[in-house]
């Protein structure tokens, strides 16, 4: 199935699943109308991703926008999704949003279980560490970089204002379960005698995993900080800025091993070009350990937010962060990564009393690792062969730079169904990802 075609079925299948109950419809101008009381939007879900590979399963997303006088923005929202992908992913999600729930609170809460039996493991430090595209075409190391991870993740995250200005507070409580492990091979109806180590394997045997963390373990985070939000809405902003300031922290009396905290500064500013059609949005994301903490290995990844715009928040690499090199591709101790994007709604139309546009969008990605996840060669039981062949010397400021466009398919301005294709520029980074989802990626 080619992309054009995907796009059309995903389109199609949108139209024909949406509705929405004892809505009624205002006109305030004859361009711009808005929805009252209850309206949901449904798909299959039908994707793509290509680190993943096709998506097949559900998705219901209801709202409730109340009287209609803060339409696009909702009262309430209820996301529930549950699919699974062909490399051997899946997802069981439950996400509430609303900002009525606690008068003057947003009030965020996803609960989600995640597996994937084909985890992207590309080790650390992003160009330190030796990408070989070469071993996706052998029988022996066709899995070489991955690994075999279950997520269990709870998360409940509460924003408020102080008084009426637009600064405000941010404070949640997360809790992770990781259940990690080597490829499956019995799943894949593989000998194992027929595979070479992988690099997660690898890693353990050197001793830059180590042995009490190799299988995972849970994490208890709490999350506080403060933010300016002057946002015009919330799934695609014309103007306005959301800037984050949040230490999230798992600390010693809640987690027996490896205690850590981690600091995160978010920035995104949106410009419009062309009132409700055209706009530019950036975004900035840094993000560090505090202190010389030793963090897991499967935590490093996680990226902090406090609104999921989808069912991961990891990287740098994939969907979500720099969109066309690989997943996971760069994972350091201290990280910053951003994204220049413009859109443009270039059409809009009512069908069966939804109201829907389109758009496009340009984006250019980049990504750095500012400290590194320290190996210690000289004490590991690495061989000099193999540290020839594996690893480079880090160099600070190397970026991962990736560009590629999109198209997305809003609906009811709240619900956007999302394409986007990245090139990376460089080879070690992958060539190019290709991505079907939901929402705006900021």
């Amino acid at each position: 199935m080619d992309k054009r075609t995907l796009i059309a079925l995903l389109f199609a299948a949108g139209c024909c699943w949406g509705a929405s109950a004892g809505d009624k419809e205002t006109a305030l101008t004859e361009e711009k109308k808005i929805k009252t009381g209850f309206g949901w939007g449904a798909l299959p879900a039908v994707s793509y991703d290509s680190d993943l590979g096709f998506q097949y399963g559900a998705i219901v997303n209801l709202y409730h926008y109340g009287d209609g006088s803060r339409y696009p923005r909702y009262d309430h929202s209820l996301y529930l999704e549950y699919s699974r992908y062909t490399k051997g992913s899946s997802i069981a999600r439950m996400m509430y949003d609303s900002d009525r729930l606690i008068p003057t609170v947003r009030t965020t809460v996803d609960v989600a279980y995640l597996g994937d039996r084909a985890m992207d493991f590309y080790g650390f430090n992003g160009y330190q560490s030796v990408y070989e595209r070469s071993y996706l075409d052998t029988d022996d190391r066709h899995f070489f970089y991955k690994n075999d991870r279950n997520m269990f993740r709870a998360k409940a995250d509460f924003q408020g204002n102080f008084g009426r200005s637009k600064f405000g507070w941010v404070v949640g409580y997360t809790f992770y379960h990781f259940d990690m492990g080597s490829v499956d091979y019995g799943r894949l109806k593989i000998d194992p005698a027929t595979q070479q180590p992988t690099l997660y394997e690898l890693y353990q045997q050197w001793g830059f995993i180590r042995p009490d963390e190799a299988a995972g373990g849970n994490i208890h985070y709490l999350k506080a900080g403060v933010k300016y939000d002057s946002r015009d809405q919330l799934a695609c902003p014309m103007r306005g800025v959301w800037t984050e300031a949040v230490v999230q922290s798992a600390p010693g009396f809640l987690n027996r091993r490896y205690p850590h905290t981690k600091f995160a500064l978010i920035h995104r500013q949106y410009f419009t070009l062309i009132p409700d059609d055209m706009s530019l949005a950036y975004r900035l994301d840094y993000q560090t350990t505090l202190g010389r903490s030793h963090v897991p290995y499967y935590a490093q990844p996680l990226v902090i937010t406090s609104f999921l715009t989808a069912a991961y928040s990891q990287g740098m690499g994939g969907k979500t962060s720099v969109r066309g090199i690989l997943r996971n591709r760069v994972v350091g101790d201290a990280i910053a990564f951003g994204n220049l994007e413009w859109r443009w709604k270039f059409v809009r139309f009512d069908l069966w009393r939804q109201h829907f546009y389109v758009g496009m969008n340009v984006f250019f990605d980049t990504g750095v690792v500012l400290r590194p996840i320290e190996m210690d060669f000289e004490h590991s039981s690495i061989t000099p062969e193999e540290k020839a062949t594996y690893f480079r010397d880090f160099e600070p400021w190397q970026f991962h730079c990736t560009t590629g466009a999109g198209l997305k398919i809003g609906w009811n301005e709240n619900f956007v169904i999302a394409v986007d294709f990245g090139k990376a520029f460089n080879r070690q980074d992958g060539n190019t990802g290709f991505y079907v989802g939901l929402n705006y990626l900021f």
